[in-house]
């Protein structure tokens, strides 16, 4: 009896070829499995290294959020500050206009120097006296005036002034007036003390005596 194999030959090539595409989608499946893994843990990977950053950044936000809140207390300390120096300032000039009004009252020359014996202050009656300006003599080394006044004989007195913070001294001099005239100007030196009672300067107050 004879028997057809073709068929049956077809159809064991037929699962033979199905079975090897079927072993190349797995490999395939398998490959692309193991990508797909790797991709996982590289996105595994990003997520944490994400979740670092925003767990540093905020930190981050938490530090400039204290650093704020330091710059806006310390703004407000220099507002304060600022406040209490334009207070400050407006006190000084009201005393420098109140000190300012006085040498002016006065009827007596007046001149203050520094501890160089440079002229600081210079009233309208020492303008008067010597005919110097306030502008003129103001910044002047007290020995560089020329003025009437025999300035090296007060330089003895003017240097313990200025050495001295109790030191107080009348003395009497000849000079030239600025009309050309001699007269006797009796001088009183006084040293100029600091708040804490050192001397930082001298005070000559002249009159012209009768």
């Amino acid at each position: 009896m004879f028997h057809d194999v073709t068929a049956t030959r077809r159809l064991l090539d037929d699962l033979e070829f199905a079975n090897q595409q079927l072993e190349s989608a797995y490999e395939e499946l398998q490959s692309t499995n193991e990508e797909l893994q790797t991709i996982n843990e590289e996105l595994q990977s990003t997520v944490e290294e994400l979740e670092t950053t925003n767990e540093e950044l905020q930190s981050t936000n938490e530090e400039l959020e204290t650093m704020n809140e330091e710059l806006q207390s310390t703004n407000d300390e220099l507002q304060t500050i600022n406040e209490t120096l334009r207070d400050r300032t407006g006190e000084l000039d009201q005393v420098n206009d109140f000190l300012e009004s006085i040498l002016t009252s006065l009827r007596a020359g007046v001149i203050v120097l520094d501890t160089s014996m440079r002229v600081i202050a210079w009233n309208r009656g020492a303008e008067d006296l010597w005919g110097v300006r306030r502008d003129e003599a103001e910044g002047e080394h007290l020995l560089n005036l020329d003025i009437g006044l025999p300035l090296p004989e007060l330089r003895p007195v003017v240097r313990q002034a200025l050495s001295d913070a109790g030191f107080l001294t009348e003395v009497k001099v000849s000079a030239i007036s600025r009309k050309g005239r001699e007269v006797v100007v009796r001088v009183v030196c006084s040293s100029l003390r600091s708040n804490a009672g050192e001397p930082s300067g001298a005070i000559l107050v002249m009159e012209q005596s009768d």
